[in-house]
């Protein structure tokens, strides 16, 4: 086994991190840290030498345009993207993964990690992968556990057989435990958080599904055999991925297998899994506050305040132990020690059917993203970026008419039979029902605000003639 191929797993919601993370734009995707995202920060530490093949994503037909663009910003050339026609938790995504990489090299090593865990030392995690390669020569998978520096109930934790060496044995899996137990375990020693990222050989791993879950084998087998190829995407079959059952690896692999070996990782690592690691995770001031750029922290202490949008000045007087988030279209303020609740904000955003609940006022779209800036009964004022070499779809509305300004790069407008280039501060009209599209022609952003006006504009008002995407006339830009 002279290569690794990475399995990037990236389908997740992550509803803690709201309002910044929603099912429209989840946290994998963000740039929660720096300038980089989590799933690219993620491909980026399993590329890092040519002891890794190009990576297998795993994700869902929302975010195919997302993963190659986030993949190409950071240079990375995927080996495939499989689309998933519904999430079915880790078990189907794994095994799909290696069932497409067991028909091209059986012999094949892989390791599967999520996409929005944080590594900063990506030197010292591959150095970690290195030490478990050696367990994989005698048939063992192995997992990677962390060091823990705190008594936390909100991971599953590994329990060691023994100490020392390379890799270790592993002698069971602990479920999140209470805080009793998380500090007796801790002072123990020989507890690890469970990370959630494995490796193992193809044939290791699909002989262990066919054991420990072999109801798993026949719809997966068949969802990836009838799979079809979609503008370089492999999507799944759907009609037997449906009948998956929606396991994870965890469950329904690893707590049955008995040939599991664990690699130590002492470097940091965090899942950000709420609002409270982040905290945790970031550079604080001498007061332990975390502000971004946004943010002006007045005499607080011991708190994360953050603005997500140019024109939101976020302030905070005299706070402690409080998480305060602002982004253009909702506001989230809670105690630090209730971050794990910030879930149930969402499925009460959902009762009341607020699209802040999922949605972003920001649609990314193959194109590019557009947002909307101002919305009312009869119009809808929107800033659309269009990436270099893209185009919008060719299509007509029924029930509104347009009018684009651009305001950066130039465009290439067609409207019926004329096409034309428009640059910075000129504009053109679209009337009700002309076939229209625009283009990016340049090297560089092209920007425009659009104006709509009409009975509904509502994003669904669309007849599509043309799509270099292959989207179907239900989908939306």
């Amino acid at each position: 086994m002279n290569t690794i191929t990475p399995v990037i797993l990236c389908g997740g919601s992550g509803t803690r991190l709201w309002p910044v993370s929603r099912k429209s734009f989840p946290k994998q995707f963000a740039q929660l840290v720096d300038d980089t995202s989590l799933f690219q920060a993620t491909a980026e530490r399993l590329s890092g030498s040519a002891r890794f093949a190009k990576p297998i994503v795993v994700t869902n037909s929302d975010f195919r345009f997302v993963v190659t663009e986030q993949l190409s910003e950071v240079g990375i050339d995927p080996g495939a993207i499989l689309i998933e026609p519904e999430g079915r938790n880790t078990a189907p995504a794994v095994l799909a993964a290696a069932l497409y990489l067991h028909a091209r090299d059986p012999e094949a090593a892989m390791l599967v990690a999520p996409s929005d865990h944080r590594m900063p030392d990506g030197a010292a995690f591959r150095a970690a992968v290195e030490k478990g390669m050696g367990a994989l020569e005698k048939g063992k998978m192995v997992l990677f556990g962390i060091q823990p520096d705190r008594p936390e109930t909100g991971y599953g934790y590994l329990e060691l057989d023994t100490n020392g060496g390379d890799t270790v044995p592993l002698k069971r899996f602990v479920e999140k435990p209470d805080i009793a137990t998380a500090e007796k375990m801790i002072e123990q020693g020989n507890f690890l958080w469970n990370a959630g990222i494995f490796l193992f050989r193809v044939k290791d791993i699909l002989k262990a599904i066919e054991t420990c879950a072999g109801q798993l084998v026949g719809p997966v087998s068949a969802a990836v055999e009838e799979a079809e190829v979609d503008l370089g995407f492999l999507r799944l079959a759907p009609g037997p991925w449906a009948g998956a059952e929606d396991i994870s690896i965890d469950y329904a692999v690893m707590e049955k297998a008995d040939n599991l070996e664990v690699v130590p990782f002492e470097s940091g690592w965090s899942d950000l899994g709420g609002w409270d690691a982040m905290w945790r995770d970031l550079e604080k001031d001498g007061d332990g506050v975390v502000c971004n750029a946004g943010a002006t922290a007045i005499d607080c202490s011991s708190s994360i305040l953050r603005s997500e949008h140019e024109a939101m000045e976020l302030v905070g007087i005299g706070l402690k132990d409080i998480v305060a988030v602002a982004t253009r279209d909702a506001v989230l303020v809670a105690h630090k020690d209730r971050s794990q609740d910030v879930k149930l904000a969402v499925s009460a955003l959902k009762d009341k059917g607020a699209k802040q609940a999922t949605e972003f006022p920001m649609d990314h779209r193959p194109w590019g993203w557009f947002e909307s800036l101002v919305v009312g009964s009869r119009f809808q004022v929107k800033r659309i970026h269009v990436h270099p070499g893209a185009a919008l779809s060719l299509q007509s509305h029924f029930h509104r008419s347009e009018h684009w300004i651009v305001v950066e790069g130039t465009a290439r407008i067609t409207v019926d039979d004329e096409v034309k280039l428009i640059t910075e501060n000129e504009s053109v009209y679209i009337p009700l029902g002309s076939v229209h599209r625009m283009e990016n022609p340049g090297k560089v952003p092209m920007v425009l605000i659009e104006v709509q006006t009409g009975s509904y504009v509502g994003e669904d008002d669309i007849v599509r003639y043309e799509d270099i995407y292959a989207r179907g006339q239900g989908a939306k830009g």
